[in-house]
């Protein structure tokens, strides 16, 4: 499982998404988007459970993905 910047930015990238747009389909504001998916939730604004589940929401991917995601160290495979 790769961690949530990674699930982050290739989800986007296959949605055809900038931090931008998913800010706008969320509601999260696009700074903390682009620490996200820079440093995952290990970085230095880790994200709250409501961010994570409107992001799986607005980027279609599976709620327990982005979960286990988002407790996966950066940089590490599991």
């Amino acid at each position: 499982m790769a961690d949530l910047g990674e699930l982050l930015q290739v989800a986007m990238r296959r949605r055809r998404l900038t931090a931008q747009a998913l800010a706008e389909r969320t509601g999260i504001r696009t700074p903390r988007i682009r620490v996200f998916a820079k440093d995952g939730a290990q970085g230095p604004v880790p994200p709250t459970e409501q961010e994570l589940a409107e992001i799986a929401a607005a980027l279609r991917l599976p709620l327990p993905d982005v979960l286990d995601a988002a407790r996966t160290p950066a940089g590490t495979m599991a």
